[in-house]
């Protein structure tokens, strides 16, 4: 511009909005806050980055108010202590999204899964627990692991899987999951769901325990469509339409209608051998306070470092799979083998992925 006007100045404020907010992300907004103190006000006061935050996430939505633990508030007595104060809010709020856009663009994907809740169902527990489903492996030491649910006469009764993830905000963008193939059945059959669709939440009670399937534990955030499954034994990847924030850090895989009948009871069934949900913890950098009524949370900024995954899984559920191996070898040992010599050899399709983008 001439002279070096600046164009916040002559634009209606709707218009300047409308070209700030047409940016990429929040990531864009910090730098333009580097050019004048002038922009820098607007956007903060105009609460931009919280703006395009939503942009990303609709689920922030349910955010009451930021909180940065930690910092300590400055007050000012006299007329101007209020607008003073407002305008810290403002800060806050700016700062805190900016980070969390940056976190969510920054850090690396992978494996969000702490540990496994609940199962709907379990035919044999603890040997088809939904435990065995962290285990990428279809056999350990000789001996099938995987998840089965009870046999149904309606192939339509759907089952549900309960995660916890390992931060209680996660950027989710992809669910994995193989059905299991029953090498020790005549004609190796496949126990896949027709459909699964995902949900993320948080439990609603803190001080109740989760081990319940019910949905009335949960209060869910976010609700995926269905996405058909291959009844096929591989690793198949169910892409979300747009990366999800799960709120709480609970995810619910539902299995919708059941297509293998067992031959030796005529029931259906639905098998799972391994899960993965991959994603971006944003913690420790972030967390959630719930409040009551649920619908609402507090975000809390922990720490201004960006997050990153854990180098190994967590100490549980490995220690949990080093428990199961132990006790299959013990077994081995006493000689206490009897059904798994199944004269099959399996052919192992980890790397051999089907993916589904809806």
């Amino acid at each position: 511009m001439k002279n070096g006007d600046d164009f916040l100045n002559f634009l209606p404020c709707d218009l300047s909005i409308k070209i700030l907010t047409a940016l990429e992300g929040p990531s864009d907004l910090v730098r333009i806050t580097a050019v004048s103190r002038n922009w820098r006000h607007f956007v903060i006061r105009h609460g931009l980055c919280k703006h395009l935050s939503l942009q990303m996430f609709p689920q922030l939505s349910r955010v009451d108010r930021v909180n940065e633990l930690g910092g300590s508030t400055k007050g000012h007595a006299g007329a101007g202590s209020s607008n003073f104060m407002e305008w810290e809010a403002l800060e806050r709020e700016h700062r805190a999204y900016a980070f969390l856009a940056r976190c969510c663009l920054s850090t690396t994907a992978g494996d969000c899964i702490s540990e496994a809740i609940i199962a709907s169902s379990t035919d044999n527990y603890p040997e088809e627990s939904i435990c065995n489903t962290l285990e990428p492996r279809d056999r350990v030491a000789r001996t099938a692991s995987y998840w089965s649910s009870k046999g149904q006469k309606n192939p339509a009764v759907p089952e549900t899987l309960t995660y916890r993830l390992i931060a209680d905000l996660c950027v989710v963008t992809e669910i994995k999951i193989r059905p299991f193939q029953a090498f020790f059945q005549f004609g190796y059959p496949i126990y896949s769901a027709k459909s699964v669709r995902f949900r993320m939440g948080h439990i609603k009670d803190a001080d109740e325990s989760c081990q319940d399937s019910g949905t009335d534990r949960f209060a869910w955030t976010y609700t995926s469509q269905e996405f058909e499954m291959a009844q096929e034994n591989r690793l198949q990847t169910f892409k979300l339409p747009e990366p999800i924030l799960c709120i709480g850090g609970i995810l619910q895989i539902e299995l919708l209608s059941r297509v293998q009948r067992q031959e030796i009871d005529g029931l259906f069934y639905i098998c799972v051998s391994h899960v993965q949900v991959v994603g971006r913890p944003l913690s420790p950098a972030f967390g959630i306070q719930i409040l009551e009524p649920p619908e609402k949370f507090v975000l809390e900024v922990q720490s201004y470092s960006l997050p990153t995954l854990p180098e190994q899984m967590s100490s549980i559920t490995s220690l949990q799979m080093r428990v199961r191996d132990l006790e299959q070898i013990l077994n081995l040992l006493q000689g206490n083998e009897g059904e798994v010599e199944y004269g099959y050899e399996w052919e192992v399709e980890d790397e051999d992925e089907e993916e589904f983008d809806i």
